[in-house]
């Protein structure tokens, strides 16, 4: 193992060259500049209508406050609207506890849904779960998910054959420590059925699991882990099971991935390519931050670099769609002070050296 952190260490280090900007990059830029709240963290985004975005993520006073609610902001014509706060953790005491890690996910019919989590800590999430039916314009009341359920973690569900609605999840606590799982719903949201947790293999510690889709039935995850790599399980049987965890040829500096299934049946991921140092082995920096591509899942090429510059907070949790017109939208955490957005043109993705030059790096926007 400590070969391979100082591998993908020094691969981080020597990654740190220029590059010319990838012609890849349609455009980038923030959502809600002026945000009220210093923090913010863990974004997602849904197509709720072509041309038409739906962001979210968490903002408030730092991670964990009980201060810290659900923020979401709406694309129109291009231009992202001034985000509002759409769910917190208030209680019905008075008390407020801290909400994390929201997740948008639009169905082929019926409203938009969010997921997100209320508690204290990982260890004490409870799942939630709010509808809009006019594309984050309004929200419905927040209902509270059955016990042991709590949504996906992190990253989008996706919809099977036949057309239940699969969550990736996971859950952090003693003494099993991190556990990857699917949480299935084939009523929009009502039942739930659980599957797992999936084996650990070589004993990885894992979670926010990505799914991705293959045209012969297949489904693949691929997870985050404090192990220094990123690892995959696999499914033959429509997620009922999953093979034990087993390592990508990619390095995780314990920090959240995301991936989407392309329309061309192609795998786009969007990671840190940066492992922990040998004298740090449960985290590393989060920068770079890259896209890679695969067909079959186990061989990834790197195709662009979306920031390189070192940075306090890094460059993490990114989310990842693509659009009905192609294009693939990404989101991410800058610095931990602003949700940055990406669109890239997978047409124009090709094999590049890991490198790149930032895009403004920690500089304040307009700097």
């Amino acid at each position: 193992m400590i070969n391979r952190f100082l591998i993908f260490f020094l691969l981080a280090v020597t990654s740190l060259a220029a590059e010319p900007p990838s012609p890849a990059v349609v455009s980038s830029g923030f959502i809600n500049e002026h945000a009220p709240y210093p923090r913010c963290h863990a974004s997602t985004i849904a197509e709720v209508a072509p041309g038409k975005l739906v962001a979210a993520w968490f903002g408030g006073t730092r991670e964990g406050a009980a201060d810290v609610g659900i923020w979401v902001s709406r694309q129109e014509n291009g231009h992202w609207l001034e985000a509002v706060e759409v769910a917190n953790g208030a209680q019905p005491d008075g008390t407020r506890l801290p909400a994390w890690n929201p997740v948008l996910f639009q169905p082929k019919d019926g409203p938009l849904v969010l997921f997100y989590k209320v508690g204290p800590s990982p260890g004490t999430w409870q799942g939630m779960m709010r509808q809009s039916a006019d594309g984050a314009k309004h929200w419905s009341q927040a209902v509270r998910l059955p016990a042991g359920v709590l949504g996906p973690a992190k990253n989008k569900p996706v919809v099977l054959a036949d057309g239940a609605w699969l969550c990736p999840s996971s859950t952090e606590s003693a003494p099993a420590g991190w556990r990857v799982h699917f949480e299935l719903t084939r009523d929009a949201g009502r039942t739930w059925e659980i599957t797992g947790p999936v084996d650990k293999g070589d004993n990885w510690d894992a979670l926010q699991p990505s799914v991705l889709l293959y045209r012969d039935g297949r489904l693949q995850a691929l997870c985050r882990t404090r192990n220094g790599v990123i690892v995959t399980t696999w499914s033959n049987n429509g997620g009922k099971h999953w093979s034990p965890l087993e390592t990508v040829d990619l390095p995780n500096p314990n920090s959240g991935i995301d991936a989407v299934t392309l329309a061309d049946g192609r795998q786009l991921l969007v990671y840190n390519h940066s492992a922990p140092p040998p004298e740090h082995p449960a985290k590393g920096v989060r920068y770079p931050l890259d896209v890679a591509i695969s067909s079959d899942g186990v061989r990834w090429r790197h195709v662009l670099t979306l920031e390189t510059e070192p940075c306090e907070n890094g460059y993490a949790y990114p989310a990842v769609i693509q659009a009905s017109d192609g294009l693939v939208h990404i989101t991410y955490t800058w610095n931990g002070r602003l949700i940055k957005y990406v669109v890239l043109d997978p047409k124009k993705t090709r094999r590049r050296r890991r490198a790149g030059k930032s895009r403004g790096g920690c500089l304040d926007p307009g700097d």
